[in-house]
């Protein structure tokens, strides 16, 4: 999500989407960790190819989510609905 499409969002909108993907710091810890576990093991059988890169993205995922729902915290502070 842009910075546009979520300056673009109504009241009701942005709150509903703030909810709908708050983060969970214990969970998402765990799948990184998870996931990080699982590159060392492929690594350590020299294994490096399309399975190294599959967790990579799902940590990247995980990482990107945290950033929009930043800007969603700050779009939520800009319109005094926090």
């Amino acid at each position: 999500m842009k910075q546009k499409e979520v300056s673009e969002l109504t009241d009701q909108e942005l709150i509903e989407e703030e909810k709908k993907i708050k983060p969970s710091p214990i969970v998402d810890a765990f799948f990184i960790g998870f996931l990080v576990g699982v590159i060392i093991y492929s690594l350590l059988v020299n294994s490096w190819g399309f399975l190294t890169l599959i967790p990579l993205f799902m940590i990247y995922r995980l990482l990107k989510k945290s950033k929009r729902y930043e800007m969603l915290k700050n779009e939520l502070k800009r319109r005094n609905l926090q």
